[in-house]
């Protein structure tokens, strides 16, 4: 079976590409989106991590049954996510622990 060989060319695009992916990450980081900051977040890792997979580990160039394996990973992958985030989403607001909680004294009974 001979392997697929990639020009070194794609892979320093694909290095490129995660570097501005890095810095968006950064950026976005430092940038209030009120409910948004997580979907940018995931949008940005979701699209380097395809690129890692696509091209660094080869699944591009990779049988179907390989292929397969990822999109059930994938799949299961988003499962845990939106198991993850309904129960984010479902609770209240919470106290702060760096609260100092005010203390009652009564005076003698």
């Amino acid at each position: 079976m001979s392997e697929h060989i990639v020009p070194p060319k794609i892979y320093v695009v694909i290095f490129l590409s995660l570097m501005v992916g890095t810095t968006l990450t950064v950026v976005a980081a430092f940038q209030n989106f009120g409910q948004w900051n997580i979907v940018i977040a995931l949008g940005i890792a979701s699209i380097k991590a395809s690129l890692v997979v696509l091209y660094f580990m080869h699944a591009r160039y990779s049988v179907g049954r390989t292929k397969l394996v990822i999109v059930c990973a994938v799949f299961w992958l988003g499962i845990m996510l939106a198991l993850t985030l309904s129960d984010y989403s479902t609770r209240g607001p919470r106290e702060s622990r760096l609260h100092v909680p005010t203390v009652v004294h009564s005076l003698g009974s």
